[in-house]
């Protein structure tokens, strides 16, 4: 496996195990319980990272058919528990394992489409397109590191909302502060 294919999965990889020790100190109400009503619930988070890695890492440069449904992903307001949330986030890792695994020094010079849903693409302020206009291109480089951000930001979100709701002295990130 590439260096830089290997850092974002273990990065990546760290990041969910972080997300998972805080699904698990929490019951499924207060996975979907938001703190603000401008916040979104650590639910609301995993669906929104799930669906984030999917379609950049398994569907723009695995090829797989494009499947998101993003404003759900924040509309959903509970019907899914913290074991199938755990469940889904690590089934999304493995078939974006099993796609970074077999990426060459080529692949990541090579630009892939990043497709979107109209309505969401219109939502996040992009210019009104049309149908066949909704998408964007990157290089997987590029958007490897995009998505391992993203993964992070989200992630530590997810840390300080579950000590927020159930104050517990495990050390989630690993690291004492």
């Amino acid at each position: 496996m590439l260096d830089l294919t290997k850092n974002v999965l273990e990065d990546m990889n760290k990041q969910l195990d972080r997300i998972i020790k805080s699904l698990n100190q929490l019951d499924d109400e207060l996975i979907w319980k938001k703190t603000k009503d401008s916040m979104n619930s650590i639910g609301n988070l995993c669906l929104h990272l799930a669906g984030n890695e999917y379609q950049n890492l398994v569907s723009a440069i695995g090829n797989k058919p494009f499947i998101r449904e993003r404003t759900r992903e924040f509309n959903s307001e509970g019907g899914i528990s913290k074991d199938e949330l755990s469940s889904h986030l690590l089934k999304i890792r493995s078939e974006s394992a099993s796609i970074l695994s077999v990426l060459s020094e080529e692949d990541l010079k090579r630009e892939v489409i990043i497709r979107y849903d109209l309505e969401d693409w219109n939502r996040m302020l992009r210019v009104n397109a049309s149908e066949d206009e909704t998408y964007e291109v990157r290089v997987i480089s590029r958007l490897l590191v995009q998505v391992a951000v993203h993964y992070g930001y989200h992630a530590g979100q997810i840390v300080l909302l579950s000590k927020l709701m159930k104050d517990s002295n495990e050390h989630i990130t690993g690291q004492y502060h």
